[in-house]
Order: C-alpha cells, then sequence, then structure tokens
C-alpha cells in the first residue's frame, strides 16, 4: 500500500465517524441574521490591523447551527485561507475535558470531591507552603517553608484552590523553584506530579483562586483511579462517543495540511508566524500528556463537546455526565474566597469545576447572562456555554500571547438574539 493512498484512506475513515450538529437559519432559533452580519466585517478588521491572521466563529442555539464562518488564513505566508475543518492548538481548554473526565468517575462513587488527593497521590501528603517575608529595617526578603494547614483535596484542584499556581513558589536562594524542579518536562505525567509536589505551595489550600497547574494533578488522578493514560480515558469516555475525531494530543501526519499556523504579537502592531517549538511539535505524540493543556480541536468537535455540557451531559442519545453533575460543575463554589487578578482577569465572574461562572450582567458590566460559563485557551481560542439563551459559542484562533478577539466575538454574537423561537 502507497504512502499516498494509505493517507486518503485514513482520512475516508475519520470522514465516516465525523459528525457535526445540524445546522439552520440563523431566524429558526431566534438569531438575526442582519446582525450576525455584523461579525465579519468586524473580524475582517481585525485580521486587517494585524490582531490575527484568520479564525473561524461557531454559534449554536437550541442545539443547531445557526452560524458558522471562517476568516482570513490558516497560514498567511503560504497564502492558505483558514477551513472549517482546521485543527488548533487548545491549550486550556484541554482543562474541561479533564473535568468531565474527573466528574465521569466521580459519578461511579471513586472518590468524594472532598477527599484528599493524597488519598489516591501519597505524593501529596505532608505538603509545605513557602513563606516570603521582608525585614522592614534593611528591606531584605526571606524565603523559608511552614507546613500546610490542611490537604489539598480534589475540589480545591477542580476550582484552582489548591494553593498551586504556574509560576510556583521562590526557594530560600530567592529563585523560583519550578524552573529547577520541574526541568525541561521532557517526562510522563506520574514523573511531572511527583516532582511538582516536591515543591512547597505557594499558598495555603482552600484560602485563594489562583490558576495552576491543579488540572494536570487531577489529570494524573484519572490515570490513577481509572488505570488507564489520560490520553486512552479521553479517547474511550469522551472523543468516540461524541464522535470528535479530531481531537487528541497530537495531529496525525494525514492531517498536518489542516493545522493552523501558530502566531505571534509583533512589535509592528501585527502578527508574525511564531518560532515556538508550539509550531511543529504537535504533530508527534508527547511524552508529556498534561491535563491543564495539550489538546488539538476542531470548531465543530469542540462544538460536539459543549453541546453535551449544555444538554446537561447528553448529545445524540449518548449520556456522558448526569444533569446534576453538570448543575454542580457550572455552580460558583469559590463562596468568599478572594481571587487572583479576579479570576484570571473575567471581572464578575466565578469559580466551578474548571469554568468561570458569570454571576449577573450587574456584576459583569457586559452583555450575556447570569450562570453562563466558559473558558479559553492561551493562543485565543475560547467557549462559552448559556443555559438562559440555549446557547453555546466556539472561537478559534491562533496568537500568542492572546488578543482579545475572543471577547469580540461573543459580544456580537449575542447582540444577534432577538427572540427565542426554537
Amino acid at each position: 500500500m502507497n504512502r499516498t493512498f494509505f493517507c486518503a484512506l485514513i482520512l475516508s475513515v475519520a470522514a465516516l465517524g465525523a459528525q457535526t450538529l445540524p445546522q439552520v437559519s440563523p431566524t429558526q432559533v431566534g438569531l438575526s441574521q442582519e446582525r450576525l452580519n455584523r461579525i465579519r466585517p468586524a473580524m475582517e478588521q481585525d485580521i486587517a490591523e494585524g490582531e490575527m491572521a484568520g479564525a473561524i466563529g461557531l454559534i449554536a442555539r437550541h442545539g443547531k447551527i445557526a452560524y458558522f464562518e471562517t476568516y482570513g488564513m490558516a497560514d498567511r505566508e503560504a497564502n492558505k485561507p483558514m477551513r472549517k475543518d482546521a485543527i488548533f492548538r487548545m491549550y486550556s481548554m484541554t482543562k474541561a475535558v479533564v473535568a468531565v473526565s474527573v466528574m465521569t468517575l466521580y459519578e461511579e462513587g471513586r472518590f468524594s470531591l472532598h477527599d484528599p488527593i493524597s488519598k489516591f497521590l501519597p505524593e501529596f501528603a505532608h505538603m509545605k507552603v513557602a513563606v516570603e517575608k521582608t525585614d522592614p529595617a534593611i528591606g531584605k526578603r526571606s524565603y523559608s517553608t511552614i507546613p500546610a494547614e490542611r490537604e489539598i483535596t480534589i475540589l480545591d484542584l477542580m476550582r484552582h484552590t489548591s494553593g498551586l499556581n504556574y509560576a510556583g513558589p521562590r526557594g530560600e536562594d530567592g529563585e523560583l523553584i519550578y524552573k529547577k524542579v520541574l526541568g525541561d518536562m521532557h517526562y510522563p505525567l506520574s514523573e511531572f506530579i511527583r516532582r511538582l509536589a516536591a515543591a512547597p505551595l505557594v499558598h495555603q489550600p482552600g484560602t485563594v483562586w489562583d490558576y495552576s497547574y491543579s488540572i494536570d494533578v487531577l489529570a494524573r488522578l484519572v490515570e490513577v483511579v481509572s488505570g488507564k493514560s489520560i490520553d486512552e480515558y479521553f479517547s474511550e469516555r469522551i472523543f468516540r462517543p461524541l464522535h470528535m475525531v479530531d481531537t487528541g494530543y497530537y495531529v496525525p501526519e494525514a492531517k498536518w495540511n489542516r493545522l493552523a499556523i501558530l502566531y505571534t504579537p509583533h512589535p509592528g502592531g501585527t502578527v508574525q508566524r511564531s518560532n515556538s517549538p508550539a509550531q511543529e511539535s504537535y504533530k508527534k505524540k508527547p511524552v508529556l500528556m498534561m491535563g491543564g493543556s495539550g489538546l488539538v480541536s476542531t470548531a465543530s468537535d469542540y462544538a460536539r463537546f459543549v453541546q453535551m455540557l449544555l444538554n446537561g451531559g447528553e448529545l445524540d442519545g449518548v449520556r456522558i455526565l448526569s444533569p446534576k453533575t453538570v448543575d454542580l460543575m457550572r455552580s460558583n463554589l469559590l463562596g468568599d474566597l478572594p481571587s487572583v487578578n479576579n479570576v484570571n482577569g473575567r471581572v464578575g465572574y466565578g469559580f466551578g469545576l474548571t469554568f468561570a461562572v458569570n454571576l449577573g450582567i450587574d456584576k459583569t458590566g457586559a452583555i450575556g447572562s447570569k450562570g453562563e460559563y466558559n473558558w479559553g485557551g492561551a493562543a485565543g481560542t475560547a467557549f462559552w456555554i448559556d443555559p438562559k439563551e440555549d446557547m453555546i459559542g466556539v472561537f478559534m484562533v491562533q496568537v500568542m500571547p492572546q488578543r482579545l478577539v475572543k471577547d469580540q466575538f461573543k459580544q456580537l454574537a449575542y447582540q444577534a438574539i432577538v427572540s427565542e423561537q426554537k
């Protein structure tokens, strides 16, 4: 069998398993075509002003896609237009998939959310917390550790109140510990977690929201409890049941031509092709499969995933979670706990089980609905789920560090709602 035929065969088999949400005219689901038409000029202006090279926007309401458009280029230098089946690096949109995986095991009674993580990952027993002090007399800083006041729970990990973060604490020499402890990260998830647990925490567990490696710890929890690697569990329990045929930890060679180019902001006010290792690294299976990032996907695939959540855990007759579990996941579980940077910069949002949760338009000062929940990725990808409006949105772009185009797309999607028609 020659190489060309083999690649074509793989693509044909994948296409047979691919499924998309049904598509209808906007008016059938209460959206204005005239108002949706405002999106393209805004996106094209963003491209002209150098905010991005290309993107994809998808809006579904009442379970049906009413808007699905591409803008600009997937590869500007090669003059390749963006296509609807383009594959994107999802970064932190991986987290929601981990959360659903954790909750499938929760529903089987394998653990309580209030269980200490050390019950399953003993390396997290007896954690210490880094403490930084400044001598007011001489202005000199000192660094030490104290025992954690309580253990990290699974709930702490799910809502980013574990005491971990991404920067990590400083050691006695004042240097960031993660740089030394984590190293080059070319090792399996089990080793990553062992090294992470060897470092002190940044906060006392359960005291503050701080975006972190918590979800990577949860991915390892899934592996330990299920006895499967995280990619195997994703495939068996989520991707195959939902027909997410283009979602995984790497892009097979037969699909390389669909992988969108990663861009980065240029000092001149535009974007340029990124020279990050991520430009090519997603073309082979990684040794370290993280929980907080790492997946690739398409707009159609991810729309099926978020529609399943909007439906209360079910899609096309396949049930992944109970509606009660989804209700728990999309509830604000922070209470009065403080957060670092307003839940990652989102004013007026609380946090559930890996989702930012809209506390009401009186808190956000932005168009939307109380109870809407969402998250995004480092390269600008984003999704939102709105139970009140029975609507989802998926926005795909590849610019890192990300710009705010996804927020503009969401704003323009909401202003297109004109009725409750189903």
